[in-house]
């Protein structure tokens, strides 16, 4: 979300100017006090806002000569936008037996049992998983980042094929702001929790970053590479990450 640059009563200049930097300012929302997070970037033309998926900060970008006060003023004069943002967050969830699990687009009922073996093991349209309940979060973490990893490699080989390139290094990421990004060594990485995303959406991050190997940039040309490799519709993929993606950010840990 971008706009017109606000400004700051000159106390709150002074304020800000006070301000402990190891503390960064906040903005109340719905009774919560909210950090605001502040990036300065070469390359930003404007102001730009969000909240993160889970609702823990606001991020606001700036270019590197706007007053570091005008940020706090942008968020302020945006907390209706947020409050709205805010809301759509996912309420917490408790991972326990009988939890909805999101996986591949649909849902594995959990199944707990203490006596059971660790490792988990789906069947039918359950997931059932053993060892301390303790550990449960950490070690369905570790289960999905696999399954995720043995998909997106898959992925990976199959568009690289397509584009003539080859399968480059694949690693997963815990981003909050990034679904996949491609470095300039042209390693891949993309967001384990795709998995809890339907295939096509999943798949559809995959081919972005494989079409970054023909053309690093978001050209036209990278567009069209995009949309020869990628089989579906790129425009509902990013529709459902944007009305969904909040979805798949569970407290694993």
């Amino acid at each position: 979300m971008a706009g017109v640059r606000p400004r700051l009563s000159a106390q709150a200049v002074i304020d800000w100017l006070r301000r402990d930097p190891r503390h960064p300012p906040e903005i109340e929302l719905d009774g919560r006090h909210v950090p605001v997070i502040v990036r300065r970037l070469d390359r930003a033309r404007r102001m730009t806002l969000r909240l993160a998926p889970d609702g823990s900060e606001v991020r606001i970008t700036i270019p590197r000569w706007t007053p570091g006060a005008d940020a706090l003023a942008f968020a302020q004069a945006r907390r209706d936008w947020l409050l709205r943002q805010l809301s759509a967050v996912p309420a917490p969830v408790i991972v326990a037996s009988g939890m909805a699990l999101p996986y591949r687009g649909g849902t594995l009922t959990l199944h707990h049992d203490p006596a059971a073996a660790r490792r988990p093991a789906i069947d039918g349209g359950h997931l059932r998983i053993g060892g301390p309940a303790t550990s449960l979060p950490a070690r369905l973490r570790r289960w999905l980042a696999a399954e995720a990893h043995v998909l997106l490699a898959a992925d990976l080989v199959e568009y690289c094929a397509r584009a003539g390139r080859e399968p480059p290094r694949l690693a997963l990421s815990n981003a909050r702001r990034r679904w996949g990004s491609c470095a300039a060594d042209g390693t891949i990485r993309i967001n384990w929790r795709l998995i809890m995303a339907p295939d096509a959406v999943r798949r559809s991050v995959v081919a972005h970053e494989v079409a970054h190997l023909i053309h690093f940039d978001h050209s036209p040309a990278f567009h069209a590479a995009l949309a020869e490799l990628f089989e579906g519709s790129v425009d509902e993929a990013n529709r459902w990450l944007s009305r969904q993606g909040r979805t798949l950010y569970l407290p694993f840990g």
